[in-house]
């Protein structure tokens, strides 16, 4: 698989990435997400320096990734994927009964 490599700014700072060209737009989104995150962080609290705010950052990103595997697990809320696969099942059924239909 072909790499490439990506400049991402992050707080500030500049980082270079390693991605393949099939995941960079979710690369892409995820250090806009974090940076986001880090500069809400600095911007509303007390906490000072760079390592300290990226740990706040990633707890509260564990945070809300924890609250949605909870939600995903109770039926609260279903991945996509998901969705799909079963859309795909029934229209797979759905189409075998029509077919069974028009063959009578």
């Amino acid at each position: 698989m072909t790499t490439k490599q990506i400049e991402a700014t992050i707080l500030g700072q500049s980082y270079r990435l390693a991605c393949s060209p099939d995941t960079e737009a979710a690369l892409l989104e995820a250090v806009a997400r974090v940076d986001a995150e880090m500069t809400k962080i600095r911007s509303m609290s007390n906490v000072r320096g760079t390592d300290r705010i990226a740990v706040m950052a990633a707890l509260s990103l564990a945070s809300e990734l924890l609250k949605l595997q909870y939600s995903v697990r109770h039926g609260e809320a279903f991945p996509a994927e998901e969705i799909r696969r079963t859309m795909r099942q029934m229209n797979e059924k759905l189409g075998a009964v029509l077919d069974q239909h028009e063959a009578l």
